[in-house]
């Protein structure tokens, strides 16, 4: 399943690629377009807005396989290996419960707007909203594959932490009382 995962992430980062390629030249060839020649493409904006926003619900996949969400560890940390197992797995829990969340409202925003045409281009409306349906789908079948290695023990205890404080706040040392110390570290 890992593998499976691997693959289908690295596809997605191909696909987001591909996507910032087209928005660049959506975006780059309507300014040359207006600057220059007075003119422009229509549908240059609906498409690269379209784009961006697939481009961030397929990266928002790949980071939540990643683990690469923001988020703060200093509780979890400090607990023993046996709640720092306890917390994933209700952390793990409610994010299944929001993601479903997310597949019945996504789902239900592509039934309704099916025969809803975009104003320029004139595309089924529910293609932007099936963004939603793709990262709910793909973040639910993340998150069980996740919760299944946890409680099947698979994961060390490192592991166990999910997200972990920015590298700039990790190695942080907070300064002595004295200026001396503070003038060293600027």
């Amino acid at each position: 399943m890992n593998r499976l995962l691997n693959v289908y992430c690295r596809a997605l980062e191909a696909v987001c690629a591909l996507f910032m390629a087209a928005m660049v030249i959506l975006v780059f060839g309507n300014v040359v377009l207006r600057y220059f020649f007075n003119t422009g493409w229509l549908i240059s904006e609906e498409l690269s807005r379209w784009l961006f926003v697939w481009m961030v619900f397929m990266g928002a996949v790949v980071v939540m396989r990643e683990r690469g969400h923001m988020g703060t560890d200093m509780v979890v940390v400090r607990l023993p290996a046996w709640a720092q197992r306890l917390c994933l797995v209700v952390a793990q829990v409610v994010m299944l419960y929001i993601t479903w969340l997310m597949a019945t409202g996504s789902w239900s925003q592509v039934m309704v707007n099916w025969e809803t045409e975009a104003p320029v281009s004139g595309l089924s409306v529910s293609i932007f909203y099936f963004a939603g349906v793709l990262f709910a789908a793909s973040t639910l079948l993340i998150l069980l594959h996740q919760l299944w290695l946890n409680l099947s023990g698979r994961l060390s205890n490192a592991e166990l932490v999910m997200v972990h404080e920015s590298e700039e706040t990790a190695h942080l040392v907070l300064p002595a009382a004295s200026d001396s110390t503070t003038d060293e570290r600027r």
